[in-house]
C-alpha cells in the first residue's frame, strides 16, 4: 500500500510537471511554428526516512521546472536549477561540501527525482546516511 501511494503521488505529480509546460503548445492550431526552442526540464523530487524508495513513505514533495526559466514548487527553483546545470544534469555529480561536518548517526533519507531533464527521461533514487549528509551533498538541488 505505501509503494502504491507513493507511484501514485509521483506519477501525478511528474504529470502534472511535465504536461503543465507542454499544454499551450496543445492549444496551437496545426502547422503553427513551435513556442519554444528549449527541450523540456521538469521534474518532481522527493524526500523520506528508510532504506530505499520502495519501502519509504515519502515526507516531501516538490516540482522544479528548469526550462524556459525556473519554477514549481521547488523553494529554491533558480539556485537548484543553476546548480544541475552546472553538472549537467548528474545527480551523482552533485558533490558534497566541505564546510559541513555530520554525526555519524545512521537516520536514512532517500531522495528520488522523477520526469524529464533537457528532453531526456530521468529516474534517480539515493539514500543519505543521515538528513545533514543529504543536505550537505548538494547546496540547493535536495532542501526542500
Amino acid at each position: 500500500m505505501r509503494n502504491t501511494a507513493r507511484w501514485a503521488t509521483t506519477l501525478g505529480l511528474t504529470a502534472a510537471a511535465v504536461c503543465a509546460p507542454l499544454a499551450g503548445t496543445a492549444l496551437a492550431a496545426p502547422g503553427s511554428a513551435p513556442s519554444a526552442l528549449y527541450a523540456p526540464s521538469a521534474l518532481v523530487l522527493t524526500v523520506g526516512h528508510g532504506e530505499s524508495a520502495a519501502t519509504a513513505t515519502p515526507e516531501r514533495a516538490v516540482t522544479l521546472t528548469c526550462a524556459p526559466k525556473p519554477s514549481g514548487s521547488h523553494p529554491a527553483a533558480a539556485q537548484a536549477c543553476a546548480e544541475l546545470s552546472d553538472v549537467g544534469g548528474e545527480f551523482d555529480a552533485l558533490g558534497a561540501r566541505d564546510d559541513v561536518m555530520c554525526t555519524r548517526e545512521y537516520d536514512p533519507v532517500v531522495v528520488t527525482v522523477d520526469g524529464v531533464w533537457q528532453g531526456q527521461r530521468v529516474s534517480y533514487e539515493r539514500t543519505f546516511s543521515n538528513e545533514c549528509v543529504k543536505n550537505a551533498h548538494s547546496w540547493s538541488v535536495f532542501a526542500f
